[in-house]
């Protein structure tokens, strides 16, 4: 982990999960409903890092980080939480209806439909961790369409992250257009345009004896 900030990992363990899957070979991946200030040292750490300026937040101050997912804690369409291996943080994820969200302009949302941003840590001083991604897009996928009970998962990479791409379709998903999500400019909230490449991901494919 590069995040230098403190974190509580009591409170982190006395949250209640949302979602808890044990995965062979890997270990309990637990979701947490994001803590907007209790967590805030270690998604600031992430999502200032260069790999991840497509969220938008390379710059900002740990406060103003806070701010953000706290104003998304009041929000109906939109959530965030904490993605935890054993004990250890290990991503954050990001569900909102795609009918809220810009990305419900770029195609053409059906019923069920659930769009999700995944950010995963950065890997450990060998920069390897073989099957962390498909291991934690597997629970990711367990979670909102089995638990949340949704058809359709939707993602939207930036169109250069080859990597995140060939990481979806392996799991599964199938590659859509690639886009161009409208800018954002209204109080409080700023988003420039982006450039991204949406892909699915069916319940029934992903599950096939729960569909």
């Amino acid at each position: 982990m590069s995040d230098t900030q403190p974190r509580d990992l009591t409170r982190e363990l006395t949250r209640d999960p949302v979602h808890e899957q044990t995965v062979d070979g890997y270990g309990t991946v637990r979701v947490l409903p994001l803590d907007a200030h209790a967590d805030a040292g270690t998604v600031h750490a992430w999502v200032s890092e260069e790999r991840a300026a497509f969220w938008g937040m390379n710059g900002l101050t740990r406060d103003q980080v806070a701010e953000i997912y706290a104003h998304m804690d009041t929000l109906d369409t939109h959530h965030a939480f904490l993605l935890l291996k054993d004990a250890e943080p290990v991503g954050l994820l990001q569900t909102y209806d795609p009918r809220a969200d810009r990305v419900g302009e770029c195609y053409e949302v059906e019923p069920g439909d659930i769009g999700v941003h995944l950010l995963l840590a950065p890997a450990g001083g060998d920069g390897t961790r073989p099957g962390w991604s498909s291991a934690l897009l597997g629970a990711v996928a367990g979670f909102v369409l089995l638990g949340l009970d949704r058809r359709r998962v939707v993602v939207d990479p930036d169109v250069r992250n080859e990597k995140a791409i060939a990481r979806f379709l392996k799991q599964g998903f199938e590659a859509g257009e690639a886009v161009v999500l409208p800018e954002i400019d209204i109080p409080d909230v700023y988003l420039p345009e982006k450039h991204a490449q949406l892909a699915f991901l069916r319940r029934e494919v992903a599950f096939p004896g729960d569909s």
